[in-house]
């Protein structure tokens, strides 16, 4: 076999793998459209316990067939504060279980009866279903199509591998040999081979796209039974890894999420290891009596004794560690200690930024999320303007809070580019009409958020070009100038309250009225401001810094309104569901 021969076999693999692992994504994400809302109801509303928050976990991932989706909403429903942590750890000892479905479909499908032959009229079939209007058809048509997608990737696989014809090839064979003594695999080599399913799927990214390769080596002939057995052990730590790896540009909640996840699977293969070849010798015995074969004897049985494998330890896994829950729990908190700075100072996205992959419609409850995060920091970034206003410049105080108004405008600036980038991205993914209706809203309310740390800016630089002027506001000035921030103050937590509530809720009456109060006041204080000016009251050049104030806060409050404005629009989309 020469290099030509080699890097053409490692081109048809990576080719093979991306095929599979995109139908496998495409299909995924049909599903979670397809579901919808009640997905998020689903992992919302039944998971009060740990064994309930194992089934749901369970049943969500077999159902859209993505541990990873199930991460991700998790994550997102546990910063949320609608999940614990203690639950959180039992979804995820539920996607375990959910997850080991994968092998099963590539056993039954893939392997036992090839389903490839009729990938493409399945993948016909789609197209035809996408033409016709309506979701459910086209949703129908995306799942129809990523499922011929998938099983042709795995066809190229195995007809990649079994062209290599490794089974007759003396080199392999001895290679393969050094390994085994009488069928058997040495416990040093177990490790290795562990290692070596780790690190693949690392490489990968993926545990489904390394449960499938291992599958089709087997079923080759390619690798016996225990080495294969070590590689789904490495498999149940790579995707732990993966997830830990994505987790780093996370927030406090996603690291807690990946390292529970991490400890519960490595306590997994830890105590399969030592009952290694008692484990095994059941499997194989369990095998003979469903298929008549061994795994040891015979490679038609391994793909099925694999799944078995894969399943029974996972089972297994969840039923010993459900028990200890709350010492995962603790050992979580432990790891991935609260920080005790200020998260707010630090610029990291608190939902949409974890390196979690796109989930379609579901996406976009991250988004909210993420945007309450927004309006809270600028509404911080708001009540350091009075502050500034009343401190003495000569304080040691006063340059480090200006510098910390000016952190907070960077960091406006980057959110509405990161949430605006996440948004635009969500609408390319294939969202419904309805659902990319509500994108806009949410990317005008982000605009809006932006322009309220703008407005909050450009106050403090108007507080300290007044102070290096020397100008001093008079008791009168800065009491009316007090008056105008509490009323602008009442809108943001008006605001703030909105956002956090349902958006087919929001009533725009309360935000209209507080609205309604700035501009009065600023009327009045507009309309006193010209008589003083006139009566000398305080200097023309006085009168500029304190109208440009109460000027800045109008400006403010109009950004403000049109916040809830976008929110109250949502409410007229045709899907109520989706608001």
């Amino acid at each position: 076999m020469n290099s030509s021969d080699i890097l053409a076999f490692i081109v048809q693999v990576i080719g093979s793998l991306a095929l599979f692992l995109f139908g496998m994504k495409y299909m995924s994400e049909a599903l979670q459209r397809f579901a919808g809302r009640g997905l998020r109801h689903t992992l919302a509303s039944f998971t009060s316990n740990r064994f309930k928050a194992i089934v749901t976990g369970t049943f969500v991932t077999t159902a859209i067939q993505s541990s990873s989706a199930t991460t991700v909403m998790v994550v997102s429903f546990v910063n949320a504060g609608i999940l614990s942590l203690k639950n959180a750890i039992g979804v995820i000892m539920g996607s375990n279980i959910g997850t080991t479905v994968t092998a099963w479909i590539i056993t039954l499908f893939g392997i036992k009866v090839d389903i490839s032959s009729f990938s493409i009229p399945i993948i016909g079939i789609g197209f035809i279903c996408m033409m016709f209007k309506g979701k459910k058809s086209l949703h129908v048509g995306e799942f129809l199509i990523g499922f011929g997608l998938l099983f042709l990737g795995l066809a190229f696989l195995k007809n990649t591998i079994s062209d290599l014809d490794l089974v007759n090839n003396e080199a392999f064979i001895n290679f393969i040999s050094r390994f085994t003594a009488d069928g058997m695999v040495n416990f040093g080599n177990i490790l290795m081979f562990l290692l070596i399913g780790t690190l693949l799927t690392v490489v990968l990214q993926s545990s489904s796209a390394m449960m499938a390769l291992t599958i089709v080596l087997c079923s080759e002939g390619v690798i016996p039974f225990e080495i294969a057995v070590a590689l789904v052990l490495g498999e149940n730590i790579g995707t732990t890894i993966t997830a830990n790896i994505a987790a780093a540009v996370g927030n406090m909640s996603a690291k807690r999420a990946a390292r529970s996840h991490l400890i519960f699977n490595v306590i997994g293969v830890f105590w399969v290891l030592c009952l290694f070849r008692i484990f095994i010798k059941c499997i194989d015995a369990l095998t003979i009596n469903i298929e008549g074969l061994s795994p040891y004897t015979d490679v038609l049985a391994i793909p099925v004794a694999l799944s078995l494998f894969h399943t029974i330890f996972n089972v297994m896994n969840t039923i010993i560690l459900v028990w200890f829950i709350p010492l995962i729990e603790k050992m979580t908190l432990y790891l991935v200690k609260k920080p005790k700075i200020d998260e707010d100072e630090v610029f990291k996205l608190e939902y949409i930024d974890a390196g979690f992959v796109n989930v379609g419609e579901i996406s976009i409850e991250l988004a909210k999320k993420e945007i309450q995060v927004f309006a809270k920091r600028m509404t911080k970034m708001a009540n350091f303007i009075p502050e500034l206003l009343n401190m003495k410049p000569d304080s040691k105080d006063y340059q480090p809070l200006l510098s910390r108004i000016q952190h907070y405008e960077d960091i406006a600036d980057k959110m509405e580019i990161e949430i605006a980038n996440y948004l635009t991205k969500a609408t390319s993914d294939g969202v419904s009409p309805e659902t990319s209706a509500r994108i806009t809203g949410l990317l005008r309310i982000v605009d809006n958020l932006e322009s309220i740390g703008d407005q909050n800016y450009q106050l403090a630089k108007l507080i300290d070009s007044k102070n290096e002027d020397n100008i001093i506001f008079s008791p009168d000035m800065v009491n009316n100038l007090s008056k105008m921030f509490d009323l602008t103050n009442r809108a943001l937590q008006i605001m703030i309250a909105n956002l956090e509530a349902p958006y087919k809720t929001v009533e725009i009456n309360d935000a209209l009225q507080a609205e309604t109060a700035i501009n009065s006041f600023r009327d009045k204080l507009r309309s006193k401001h010209l008589d003083d000016i006139n009566n000398k009251v305080y200097s023309y050049n006085d009168g500029i810094f304190y109208s440009g104030y109460y000027s800045i806060l109008e400006k403010l409050g109009d950004h403000i309104i049109n916040v809830t404005e976008a929110m109250v629009n949502a409410k007229y989309t045709k899907d109520p569901s989706l608001v």
